[in-house]
């Protein structure tokens, strides 16, 4: 068995065993516990939320003063009290308001795990992908707080310099992030982002 599937199997077995919708969890759990980003009280946003690993990281960190909505174009059931799922195209104007609404007030974090329907085409995919990274940070001005903090998926590429320069001009720090929980050959790459300042200008 080659290091990467063992990796993914074992991160896949943990997540099974502790009751995680997704091995995607140990990604945010291994960020946080370096950073320590989410903190109990937050309101947090995750874009991109299905099947609810992250929801669920979330929703331990802010205790039951936080809260945590989701955002996806497929449905999240979970029985957290703390937190709250939208089914939606984060493209639609409409999630924006509703998001707003069920947070109470700005996010203290916002996540996104957003990838595209894969196609096939890297070029393509990698695009796509990169639309919804600077999608998210165009969301952060109307839904993060100043000063707030962002941990947000990329894939690396062609476009990956153009969107690390938006995150730049964001936030006052910008670091990547590979977790042990992503494949080593996969072109997944997180950045951990602190100091919003909504800086969006080219």
């Amino acid at each position: 068995m080659r290091l990467d599937q063992a990796r993914k199997d074992l991160y896949r077995r943990l997540a099974k065993e502790q009751g995680y919708k997704s091995r995607a969890a140990f990604k945010l759990i291994e960020a946080n516990e370096k950073y320590g980003f989410i903190r109990q009280g937050d309101r947090v946003l995750d874009l991109g939320s299905a099947p609810g690993g992250w929801l669920q990281v979330a929703s331990k960190l802010v205790g039951p003063e936080g809260r945590v909505v989701g955002v996806d174009l497929q449905a999240v059931h979970l029985k957290d009290k703390n937190v709250s799922s939208i089914v939606g195209d984060v493209n639609s104007p409409e999630v924006l308001e509703k998001a707003l609404g069920l947070l109470g007030r700005r996010a203290d974090v916002v996540l996104s795990d957003l990838a595209p329907s894969v196609s096939g085409v890297w070029e393509l995919d990698n695009s796509r992908q990169a639309d919804l990274t600077l999608r998210a940070l165009e969301l952060s001005a109307s839904l993060l707080k100043g000063g707030g903090c962002a941990f947000l998926k990329l894939f690396e590429g062609e476009r990956s310099p153009e969107v690390r320069a938006a995150l730049k001009r964001s936030f006052k720090i910008v670091r990547p992030v590979k977790p042990a929980a992503s494949r080593s050959a996969s072109s997944e790459l997180y950045y951990y982002c602190e100091g919003w300042h909504g800086d969006l200008r080219p």
